[in-house]
This record gives structure tokens, C-alpha cells and sequence, in this order.
């Protein structure tokens, strides 16, 4: 009996004495983080744009490409007209007040430093996401971080609501069709919130598996197609995953009163068609505009699969070069390929190979590809634009946005953005009068 006690009071003593270095090592390092806060000048404070010949509608709206700089937090606005880079906006306006209040709380200063080392490979996760405001006076950013989604004011750079999500970190966003509600993956809290840009009030929300990821509202906002990815920061990197990677789903909700219909582990729909050497953690998604069939990017695949959603069976496994020698350990999030668009034709897939730096044009009925590389390193998101002609891709690493035509699989632009872009959407902005 004496020795079990002495086994538990020295377990704990280990323990209390990890927990007080741990501490220590996230005050100091959070020390420094505010120290440089304190003397750094933000990349702007607001949107000023350069250019002064841009097409203005009957509304002062301006249609614009955002791009969110993660490490740097900032929100590089491109004008769709010329793919000119014509301002910058400030994701983290508020980043001192942010820092200290993280500093003050036990328990998320901890985390805070175990994301940025982990997930953020030791860089803080600023922007995510974003979308504009269909007036094009809010920018709607979530913040993993600081593990919130705000509203920022497009003309003045101040914050106009900030609502923190459950859990402590925010990810991927969608934007309902009506532009009324933006949906954020609370990643740490294993649910969606469904928020109100007008007000930065919770209208709904519906739990999801673990790390809560990809959000995509169908095209008549009905519905919003949902997937988790499980725990990528956890060790076991292998195809399958295994029980440390958590439980991963995907998920179709109804959005009257978002309510679950549809739920299934693509392990499931992997097993059925002898693919179950393959991770069931379904990345970035596109789907056909019937939403019959979806082409879902899964972790540590290089390709793709194709799942037809009406019979609920993957149909095709599409491969894709495997360029990189490096471990699956060095992926990035699990990441191989992460970032899938398709042409408004449904004909041809825009697909970003993150760790074998290429960008793939497929065709989908003949499988055959064409394999552009050299433009950059690393890409991390593609998104069509709203005319389906072209794909945006951001290039995390060399800190820069390609424009592909999706017809002559061709670079017609690049554009030199933040440090370490990752989402890419189509907006507007008021024009500063």
C-alpha cells in the first residue's frame, strides 16, 4: 500500500512540475510575443487603395480577391479587374488586448503556445478565413489564435463584433448564399457555430467529429456539407490513421434549423471498395453543381476521391504524382494534397499538390492531367471564381497567388501577397470615398 501511495504522490509530483514548466515556458514566450506587439507597426490599418481607376458599381462596391496571410495577419485585397494588388486590411487590429488576455488565463496560454507550435509549425495562425459582407463594409475573418471569428470594418480597420468560438481555436469558414450567415469550425470544440454577420450573434450550431474542418453551403443554402479530420497533430502518421487520429465524419445539415440528416465515416465508404489502406479524413472538397458528385482530397493521399452522394458510394480514386520524398511525419497537418476547385462546366478539376509544389488541371471524365509546376511552393487552397473560368491558388511558402484558366491550364497572373497565405475568396469593398 505504502508503495502505490509513493507511486501516485511521485506521479503527481511529476506532473504539478510539467504543468509549472510548461507554464513558464508559455508566459515567457507570450512575454516576448507582446513585447514585439508593443513596437510593430501593422501592415495597415485600414483599406487604402492604390489605384484609383478601378470599376466602381452603382453600389461604391469594388469586386476584389481577398487573401488571408495566416503567420502575418493580414488580408491582401486584389482587384478582380487587372488582378491588381491594390490594398492591404489588418486581421488582428486588436492583436496587444488579444495577447495580454491570453496571457491572463491558465489554460489557454498553454494551448495557445501548443497550436503555434504544433498546427502553426511555430508561427501564429491569424487568418484563416474570410469573407465580405454582401455591402461590402464588414470583412469577416476567423481567427485560429485567438480562437474567434470578428468583424472588421472595411473603412475604419476597427473590429466591429468578435465572437469567441467553444473550444480554443477557430478554422475553416463558408458564407451562406444569401450572405445573411457565416459558419466557422471550432476545431477544439468539435462543433460549427452558425453566426449572424449583421450582429456577430449565434443563430445555430451543430456538433461535428473531432478537429471540425471543411464547411460548403449548397448552392441553394438548404444545405452545408461538413467534414472533420480528426487529430493530424497526434503522432500516429499512417494511411489508416488509427484510434489516436479520433473520430472523423462527414456531415450534411439541413438549414432551416441545422439539423444533422446525413452522417457517415468515410473509413466506411474506403472499406467498401478496398481502399483500407487509405485515411478516411476528408481535406478540401468540391462538388459538381447538380451535388450528386463530390471529389474529396484525403489525408496523406496524393489524388483525390470521387463519392457519389445520392447512392453514398465512392465511385473513383483518382492518383496524382507523388513528387516529395519527404516522411509523412514532415506533411503538413497530414496534408499531401490540400486544396480541390472545379470549373463552373463540371468538366475539370483545379487541384493544389501542397507537398509535391505543383498545381494539377484534371479532366474528369478522362482522368488525364496536366502538371504545372515551378510557380511556387507549397500551395495550400484553390478556390474557382465566381465566372468558373479560373482557379486561385495560394502558394503558402513562396507567399504568392496564382490565376489559372482552367481551359489552356494556364498561369495568366501571380501576385505577391502576405506571409503565408492560405484562404482565397472572391468580395467586395466599399470604395473609400
Amino acid at each position: 500500500m505504502k508503495f502505490i501511495r509513493n507511486i501516485f504522490i511521485g506521479v503527481l509530483t511529476l506532473c504539478v512540475a510539467l504543468i509549472g514548466i510548461i507554464q513558464y515556458v508559455s508566459i515567457s514566450a507570450l512575454d516576448t510575443l507582446i513585447e514585439q506587439a508593443e513596437s510593430e507597426t501593422r501592415p495597415l490599418s485600414k483599406w487604402q487603395t492604390t489605384a484609383s481607376d478601378l470599376t466602381v458599381n452603382d453600389n461604391d462596391l469594388v469586386n476584389v480577391i481577398f487573401v488571408g496571410n495566416n503567420w502575418q495577419g493580414s488580408i491582401t485585397v486584389i482587384a478582380l479587374d487587372g488582378y491588381r494588388k491594390i490594398g492591404v486590411i489588418d486581421g488582428i487590429p486588436d492583436k496587444l488586448e488579444r495577447l495580454k488576455e491570453v496571457r491572463s488565463q491558465f489554460i489557454e496560454r498553454m494551448l495557445y503556445i501548443g497550436i503555434r507550435e504544433l498546427v502553426g509549425e511555430g508561427n501564429d495562425q491569424f487568418v484563416d478565413d474570410m469573407y465580405s459582407s454582401n455591402d461590402g463594409r464588414k470583412i469577416i475573418v476567423s481567427r485560429p489564435s485567438f480562437a474567434d471569428v470578428v468583424a472588421i470594418d472595411s473603412l475604419t480597420g476597427e473590429v466591429v463584433w468578435r465572437f469567441p468560438v467553444a473550444g480554443f481555436r477557430s478554422d475553416h469558414m463558408a458564407i451562406s448564399p444569401d450572405g445573411k450567415y457565416v459558419a466557422v469550425s471550432a476545431s477544439t470544440g468539435d462543433l460549427v457555430h452558425i453566426i449572424d454577420v449583421e450582429t456577430g450573434l449565434e443563430h445555430a450550431q451543430f456538433p461535428s467529429g473531432d478537429s471540425p474542418h471543411e464547411n460548403i453551403y449548397s448552392k441553394d443554402g438548404k444545405h452545408l456539407f461538413h467534414a472533420s479530420i480528426g487529430n493530424v497533430f497526434s503522432p500516429l502518421d499512417i494511411d489508416g490513421g488509427g484510434l489516436l487520429k479520433g473520430k472523423r465524419v462527414v456531415q450534411v445539415v439541413e438549414t432551416t434549423n441545422y439539423t444533422i440528416v446525413e452522417k457517415f465515416d468515410m473509413r466506411d465508404k474506403l472499406d467498401a471498395v478496398g481502399l483500407e489502406h487509405i485515411s478516411p479524413a476528408v481535406r478540401p472538397m468540391a462538388h459538381t453543381s447538380d451535388e450528386e458528385y463530390f471529389y474529396f482530397q484525403l489525408s496523406f493521399l496524393h489524388g483525390f476521391v470521387e463519392y457519389h452522394l445520392p447512392t453514398g458510394k465512392i465511385t473513383r480514386k483518382i492518383d496524382l504524382p507523388k513528387v516529395t520524398t519527404a516522411p509523412k511525419t514532415k506533411y503538413v497537418n497530414d496534408s499531401a494534397h490540400h486544396g480541390i476547385a472545379i470549373s463552373a462546366d463540371d468538366k475539370t478539376l483545379c487541384v493544389a499538390g501542397t507537398m509535391d509544389d505543383y498545381v494539377a488541371i484534371v479532366d474528369i471524365q478522362s482522368e488525364q492531367y496536366q502538371i504545372l509546376d515551378g510557380l511556387g511552393k507549397k500551395p495550400y487552397w484553390v478556390v474557382t471564381d465566381k465566372t468558373g473560368s479560373h482557379c486561385f491558388v495560394s502558394w503558402s511558402e513562396t507567399d504568392q497567388v496564382s490565376v489559372i484558366n482552367y481551359q489552356d491550364a494556364a498561369e495568366v497572373a501571380r501576385i505577391d501577397v502576405g506571409d503565408h497565405p492560405q484562404r482565397v475568396r472572391e468580395g467586395v469593398l466599399v470604395f473609400p470615398q
